[in-house]
């Protein structure tokens, strides 16, 4: 009996051992470099929820929105050790950012460090229903004989949507206009009232309105056809050889400790594994990402060095 009580006390020992290293000392914080709504903030109150069960401490997400996301950045990186945050972020802030301004206010490899790839999406090259126009090939001969006309709505300048509207002209050897909007909603009111005739922006915000015939995709810049879209072609299929991704990573901020990075990175890569996690992000029409930390560290490197040479050929100055 006295042996049983022994090795009780162990696995007693051992499961509160397993709770401590499981919970951090303070709530933590998902700062968001966006208004509330948007998808990298719905990211971020998917996992947040899942985290909380697991960390034993409130997680609250915090949005922190202008300058494209940098504003969030540059408060994130001043971090004190001692506070437990962490910031969701895309592209625009992590690559594109950190090539097109000269004082960003923060250094994206040195005062940031990668935790966890939580998702992907693809961007979608739209249509006006206002314009004929049924296939890629169609609309590129129509912007070919129509110069004056072929402008491309993006979400915003600097944006991942307008280098990649960029690439699709370089490739299709069009010349194309690319108008910056102030986010995604007012894109999408003038494309379905015809003042401009194609947009291109992130697939999870056109999807719906091409399911409900307001608008029309004619092709998504996955490697592969979307699971939310399968008979929409990608642009490979459609003709030109172009495929390109976007994401959102977790960062902590280079002050936190070592072990509490290596923590909530091992604790997200399980809510990403998580069925439950799986079906939130596929109702809001994202990708899911299962990532370790090294994982997210090599896919980071791999997109710099995909986009970095399309930023800086296109010349593109704030």
């Amino acid at each position: 009996m006295a042996g049983l009580a022994a090795v009780a006390g162990l696995f007693a020992i051992g499961m509160n051992s397993v709770q401590a290293q499981a919970q951090l000392d303070s709530p933590l914080r998902i700062v968001v470099g966006y208004a509330p709504g948007g998808a990298t903030d719905r990211v971020a109150r998917i996992v947040g929820d899942k985290l909380a069960a697991k960390l034993g401490v409130p997680v609250v997400v915090d949005n922190k929105p202008g300058a494209g996301g940098r504003l969030a950045a540059q408060q994130v990186k001043t971090t004190p050790a001692n506070q437990n945050v962490l910031m969701l972020a895309n592209p625009a802030v992590m690559v594109v950012a950190p090539l097109v301004f000269k004082d960003n206010g923060y250094d994206a490899e040195r005062d940031f460090v990668p935790v966890s790839h939580v998702n992907d999406y693809d961007f979608a090259l739209a249509v006006s229903p206002t314009l004929p126009v049924r296939e890629l090939s169609h609309l590129l001969a129509w912007m070919r004989a129509n110069p004056n006309q072929a402008n491309v709505g993006v979400p915003a300048t600097g944006s991942l949507p307008h280098f990649f509207a960029l690439m699709v002209g370089e490739k299709a050897k069009v010349q194309t206009q690319v108008i910056g909007y102030r986010g995604s909603a007012p894109l999408l009111n003038d494309l379905l009232g015809g003042q401009v005739p194609v947009a291109i922006d992130t697939s999870d915000v056109v999807l719906p309105q091409h399911e409900a015939g307001k608008l029309r995709i004619l092709a998504l810049s996955g490697a592969q056809r979307s699971p939310f879209a399968p008979t929409i072609p990608t642009f490979k299929e459609a003709g030109l050889d172009l495929a390109a991704t976007g994401w959102n990573t977790f960062f902590a901020p280079a002050t936190m400790p070592r072990d509490k990075v290596e923590k909530l990175a091992r604790l997200i890569h399980e809510v990403m594994q998580d069925p439950d996690t799986t079906r939130r992000f596929k109702d809001s029409l994202m990708t899911p990402v299962v990532s370790t930390q090294a994982q997210t560290t090599a896919m980071l490197k791999a997109y710099r060095a995909q986009w970095a040479p399309v930023v800086q050929k296109s010349g593109y100055q704030p």
